[in-house]
């Protein structure tokens, strides 16, 4: 992901910065759901943040939104105010954080941004279809538009008789003219959300007349789901599956292509461990920065391996000064030195996982691997 304006502006402002990283509410009984707002409060409290800063957070712990699925919450907080609020769809991808110091710690963030892509979920019939923008990760929709076709047509299947050829094709025709409007707002949305796929569902034979018309391009972007999701009473698990199915083929394709870029010309446009991708920081000439998820120190952790922070271009070092026009504000571990570093200059960050692909297989023993870059030149 490319950090957002707000990202940028919390990385470069000077603290000192409240960090909560934590579940968010879900539909939980009310006495759980205090429980857990009281034991935040205690842990920002006890990381040193102001009264101020723990009472603006309760605030925000206080607006349930009675979710059904678990969420979570970041929270950036400085002088009483909150900077950045986001309640996120699903899980936790790492410890909760608890922080307070001069710097916010933007990568758990950073981790749940990198996959929050935008997808169109298109569930057609032969009468009409519902169209919606989603972002994974994100609550609600983004748009969402409804194509109503005529219905004045026939069942395709009926019980003989010299018309039935006829009313086979006049039926015909009207499913085609109803997915041709459904096409246009396909293609509409397309051009302009840039969605990383397009989850199709619904009639067998409307989704074939919708492909049909669909451009070259934007059915490149299909993932044929084989469930008639807008019928009524339809299960929307075989959809739910699609997506986070696409999400992570979509992800793991990006990632693997432009780590297939960096190793190409023999690797000119790479660098490789934790000196090469500071100096290449320092020269703001990192386009991708690869950070493996174990680089990411946990609750209980103590991160021997810390970066200085600068107030000021080249913005990150590994030794303390002096610099030319920059200060040190601290030494913080590897992983949030260098996002704050690549924050700063534009750079793409990807935290590269490694979750087991079977839900009961065991975690591979391991130390984490180094972090490298796509360099822009």
């Amino acid at each position: 992901m490319t950090a957002g304006r707000e990202l940028r502006d919390a990385a470069q402002a000077p603290g000192p910065w409240t960090t909560v990283y934590t579940d968010g509410t879900s539909d939980e009984p009310q006495v759980v759901a205090e429980a857990r707002e009281e034991r935040t409060l205690r842990g920002v409290a006890t990381a040193g943040a102001p009264d101020a800063d723990v009472e603006a957070i309760r605030e925000v712990l206080r607006d349930r939104t009675g979710a059904p699925d678990p969420t979570t919450l970041f929270l950036l907080v400085r002088d009483g105010s909150i900077v950045i609020r986001e309640a996120i769809a699903g899980p936790r991808r790492g410890p909760e954080v608890f922080a307070y110091g001069s710097l916010p710690q933007l990568v758990p963030l950073i981790r749940h941004r990198g996959t929050m892509l935008r997808y169109l979920i298109v569930e057609t019939a032969r009468d009409g279809a519902d169209v919606r923008l989603e972002t994974a990760g994100q609550r609600g929709v983004e748009a969402a538009e409804s194509v109503e076709g005529r219905t004045d047509s026939l069942p395709k299947v009926q019980a003989g008789g010299w018309s039935q050829p006829r009313w086979q094709r006049h039926s015909e025709e009207i499913w085609k003219h109803t997915q041709s409007e459904v096409a246009e707002v396909v293609e509409r949305l397309t051009r302009q959300a840039s969605p990383a796929f397009i989850a199709l569902s619904g009639d067998v034979r409307a989704r074939q007349l919708l492909r049909d018309q669909l451009s070259p391009d934007s059915s490149a972007l299909v993932v044929e789901v084989d469930a008639n999701t807008r019928a009524d009473g339809a299960d929307d698990a075989a959809l739910t599956d699609a997506i986070e199915t696409a999400l992570d083929r979509v992800i793991a394709e990006e990632t693997a292509g432009a780590i297939d870029v960096s190793h190409a010309e023999g690797g000119r446009l790479r660098a490789e461990g934790v000196e090469a991708v500071v100096a290449a920081l320092q020269q703001a000439q990192v386009a991708q920065l690869f950070l493996d998820a174990r680089l990411i120190p946990g609750p209980t952790e103590d991160s021997a391996a810390t970066l200085c922070v600068l107030d000021a271009e080249p913005w990150v070092a590994s030794e303390s000064g002096p610099f030319a026009a920059a200060h040190e504000i601290a030494r913080v571990p590897v992983a949030e030195a260098l996002a704050r570093a690549a924050v700063l200059t534009d750079a793409q960050i990807r935290i590269i996982e490694d979750e087991p692909e079977a839900d009961d297989a065991a975690r591979e023993a391991r130390e984490p691997r180094p972090p490298f870059a796509l360099l822009r030149w």
